[in-house]
């Protein structure tokens, strides 16, 4: 059962590190110490939901119906191609910088739909999860639940630490240069992964 649990924790971890538009909103908001917790537990949260189904073998279904995750990853692609235009349009116009004390905090619910847009609208996560993550477990027989619970800690404990942790980088955020170059480079990503994808769903 260690085994199992170290082997779903370092192989979670593997996938999420990877980075993506879902990790460089997480920062952003990490950044400007906007709904963290929130996000950060819609962020797992969605992992562990989808680890789970991968654990029980619901991933079969994505095999069967690759429709589903046609139909998510082109809706996908034109969310991110929307978000990357407003953080070009942000690095733009500029004025952003990290005075926490100061900002206007947006409300919870746009941020967080935003969140799990860019969560769910991915159709990788579904194939990391669901397929790759269930797959493997289901090579450890019994022990396959213990895989699923250390793969979706490391989602939690990965993503607890991007977003609390993103506050070490505040000295260099107060200047607005530096938000125009993260939003220059979120913009970039954003458009690197539709372009990404509408290329592996044509």
């Amino acid at each position: 059962m260690g085994s199992a649990f170290l082997s779903g924790f370092v192989v979670s971890i593997s996938l999420i590190a990877a980075i993506g538009a879902q990790n460089a909103f997480v920062l952003r908001q990490g950044l400007k110490r906007e709904h963290v917790l929130p996000i950060v537990l819609a962020c797992a949260g969605s992992d562990a939901i989808l680890i789970a189904a991968g654990v029980l073998g619901i991933g079969e279904l994505v095999d069967r119906f690759p429709s589903i995750v046609t139909v998510v990853g082109l809706g996908g692609a034109a969310f991110l191609v929307v978000y990357g235009a407003l953080r070009l349009r942000a690095a733009w116009l500029g004025g952003e910088a990290l005075a926490v004390e100061q900002a206007q905090k947006r409300p919870l619910w746009p941020v967080l739909l935003s969140c799990l847009a860019l969560t769910w609208g991915n159709p990788h996560v579904y194939l990391d999860t669901l397929v790759l993550l269930g797959s493997i477990a289901q090579g450890y027989g019994e022990g396959r639940a213990a895989f699923g619970v250390g793969a979706a800690l490391a989602s939690f404990v990965f993503f607890m630490a991007l977003g609390f942790g993103a506050r070490l980088l505040t000295p260099i955020f107060v200047r607005p240069v530096a938000w125009r170059i993260l939003d220059v480079g979120v913009a970039a990503l954003m458009w690197s992964i539709a372009g990404q994808l509408v290329a592996e769903l044509a």
